[in-house]
């Protein structure tokens, strides 16, 4: 998906053996994913081409990331039943993991005794984090990087449990 942060294929490039991001809203109104959503909600069909809208350049970053041996994970808690969002994203996730992404989802339900960061986030080597900020109707309002050990230590924590409670996106139905 989009990127909206000063050269986020810059930070990628920077990233030696991992990269994870945590995702843990049911909705975002990203304005350049509203055409394909709003279409989804009207038809149910989702476009998988490789070469629309933005996917041509975050399937990039992600290629060139995995190609130098970067692992790229993404876990999404969510919440049961899903929204017509997360749905959405479901079923364009199969570009995520084309690209080489590795992607999880844990139900909210099973997170409740998991201490989690106030936002979402990525994590970059498990050393530089990348809080991202969210309007209450889904769409950016900033982000915020720090390599503060005991803020990194408490993300990767949260991450990693998340991880091993989650579902592979290939067993995970929406």
């Amino acid at each position: 998906m989009s990127q909206n942060a000063p050269d986020f294929a810059a930070l990628m490039r920077k990233a030696e053996h991992s990269a994870v991001h945590l995702e843990m809203r049911d909705s975002y109104g990203v304005g350049d994913e509203a055409e394909e959503f709003a279409e989804f909600k009207r038809t149910g069909h989702v476009d998988l081409d490789p070469t629309a809208r933005w996917w041509p350049e975050w399937l990039g970053i992600v290629r060139d990331t995995v190609g130098r041996g970067v692992v790229m994970r993404r876990a999404r808690i969510v919440s049961e039943p899903v929204t017509d969002y997360i749905k959405w994203e479901h079923a364009v996730t199969p570009m995520n993991i084309g690209a080489g992404e590795l992607v999880r989802w844990l139900p909210r339900r099973k997170a409740s005794d998991i201490a989690l960061p106030g936002n979402d986030l990525w994590l970059i080597d498990r050393r530089l984090v990348m809080f991202h900020w969210w309007t209450g109707d889904g769409d950016w309002a900033g982000h915020e990087f720090t390599e503060e050990p005991a803020v990194v230590k408490m993300v990767s924590d949260a991450f990693e449990t998340v991880w091993e409670r989650a579902t592979p996106h290939d067993l995970y139905a929406v």
